[in-house]
């Protein structure tokens, strides 16, 4: 009889490209997550679920590598092995995609302008890389259903708004608008736009486009040499140029420079710019719209800011467009400053809905890196310290567990988060390093002698670690972290002693 082979275990590893978040990740998460929910609600949005799987049809082409179309996420055919195989169907890469069919499929039914925002996870099938994972979080805000150029100064607001709830500081970033009606006006005059043949010059477009985006890693000068011939770098690869000529690269040059003293400034220079183009003429009366609105409610260049050189990646934006910056400081992995970055944008995208109902709705919206302000919190000392772990009633006589459940009842009924201990009991000392790995304050401990006294013995393991790093042993006698209270005075105890390390 042939020997049958064993399966192999399986490796006790995370896919390629995904991570695990523990306890106090999650609990720093959430905490932020809810500061954002305040403010939107405060905005008059409404929460939205959708499911995390929707059908490829559905998330069609606007996927964010646009070279690349219904390639970049992870999908299935179902019953792929059948005659009649079903839809394709794939994780979500975005919140935006979700929502346009959401709105496309319950229009009847949704207020109209629908203000939505959403949290989740979203998921990528890209390569990973340093700070790069396949499933991230986002967290978006939408309004979808009107024209109107006040809802994208309310996005921006509200964008501010929320960073200073989570904790950045006014001065510490800044939330930069541009229009890409105005950036297609001036593509337009440089002759690489015709308005009759949108799809004209479509390849020069987009590398002008993903140059413009380059301007803060590449400088003036290497945007315009991808703006021209093409451009290698320092390794020796070269990167081929959208092939314009040196009068047209200057006029997109202008473009970018075009940000003055303060949003009238900027507006006056973009009109200039943009002279002979109804299109490019349109986006800046909405710059200077979005200035007058955000002067009107307090928000002053320091905190919103017209700035040309934003474009933003993703092909199906269609008019304003806004990206929140933070401008203080930290290293990077070899020790050298630099800004922290970009840690949220969004736009407005008009055709989005339209895929579905084949007519125009208008929309407008934000998405947040949820992973990156997170980075930016913890790198401004802004996060919570790590939550403490529950109270931990030992157990010194395994038939007694009814004991030390009700010990844990009566703490958790006055509030206090508290658990008995379900390992092996025989090694006390295991009990206390579980408590330690739990982060506890306070260990509660009642053997038979104790029981038969009524009193319980309480240690303050959180005071206890701290004498154990400095103390004399004359100031460890007189601060004993172990003290014997009656057993009815147990709760009162316990939170005495975490009012006072807490």
């Amino acid at each position: 009889m042939a020997k049958v082979k064993k399966q192999p275990r399986p490796k006790a590893e995370t896919p390629k490209g995904f991570v695990d978040y523990f306890g106090a990740d999650v609990v720093e998460r959430k905490a932020m997550l809810d500061k954002i929910a305040k403010v939107y609600d405060l905005y008059g949005f409404e929460a939205l679920e959708t499911s995390a799987v929707e059908t490829v049809q559905a998330l069609g082409k606007f996927l964010p590598d646009v070279d690349r179309p219904n390639e970049g996420v992870f999908a299935w055919q179902e019953d792929n092995d059948s005659d009649k195989p079903g839809d394709w169907l794939a994780l979500r890469y975005d919140l935006t995609a979700p929502l346009a069919r959401v709105f496309a499929q319950h229009r009847n039914d949704l207020p109209t302008p629908y203000r939505r925002y959403a949290m989740g996870p979203v998921w990528r099938n890209e390569k990973p890389g340093p700070g790069r994972f396949r499933q991230f979080y986002q967290c978006d805000a939408d309004t979808v259903g009107t024209a109107s150029v006040a809802a994208d100064a309310e996005i921006c607001s509200m964008l501010a708004d929320t960073l200073e709830a989570v904790g950045i500081e006014r001065g510490d970033y800044i939330v930069r608008v541009n229009n890409r009606k105005v950036l297609n006006g001036v593509m337009e005059v440089a002759g690489v736009l015709d308005p009759s043949d949108p799809v004209r010059f479509a390849d020069e477009r987009g590398i002008v486009l993903r140059a413009i985006d380059k301007l803060d890693r590449l400088g003036p000068d290497g945007v315009r040499a991808l703006l021209g011939e093409g451009r290698k770098d320092a390794s020796g690869d070269f990167t081929k140029g959208a092939g314009l000529s040196a009068e047209q690269a200057e006029i997109v040059m202008g473009f970018m420079g075009a940000k003055g003293a303060d949003g009238a400034a900027t507006v006056a220079r973009l009109n200039d710019l943009v002279t002979g183009s109804a299109l490019g003429e349109e986006g800046v009366n909405e710059l200077e719209t979005i200035s007058e609105l955000m002067a009107a409610q307090g928000y002053g260049p320091d905190r919103i800011e017209i700035d040309p050189s934003v474009v933003r990646g993703l092909g199906y934006y269609t008019g304003p467009v806004f990206e929140a910056e933070l401008t203080f400081e930290i290293l990077d992995e070899k020790g050298r400053p630099r800004q922290f970055g970009s840690v949220a944008g969004g736009g407005r995208y008009d055709d989005l809905v339209k895929r579905f109902t084949g007519q125009a709705v208008p929309a407008t919206g934000v998405s947040i890196g949820v992973d990156r302000l997170l980075a930016a919190l913890r790198a401004k000392g802004q996060t919570q310290a790590a939550a403490p772990g529950p109270v931990v009633v030992t157990v010194m006589d395994r038939d007694r567990m009814a004991d030390y459940q009700a010990m844990v009842a009566d703490l958790r009924n006055a509030g206090i988060r508290a658990e008995v201990y379900l390992g092996n009991p025989k090694n006390f000392g295991n009990q206390l390093k579980y408590a330690d790995k739990r982060n506890s304050p306070v260990a509660v401990i009642e053997g038979g002698e104790e029981k038969e006294r009524g009193v319980v013995q309480i240690k303050d393991l959180i005071l206890g670690a701290k004498i154990a790093q400095s103390a004399t042993h004359e100031e460890w006698k007189s601060q004993p972290a172990q003290v014997e209270v009656a057993r009815a005075d147990l709760v009162a105890e316990v939170r005495r002693i975490l009012a006072r390390d807490i």
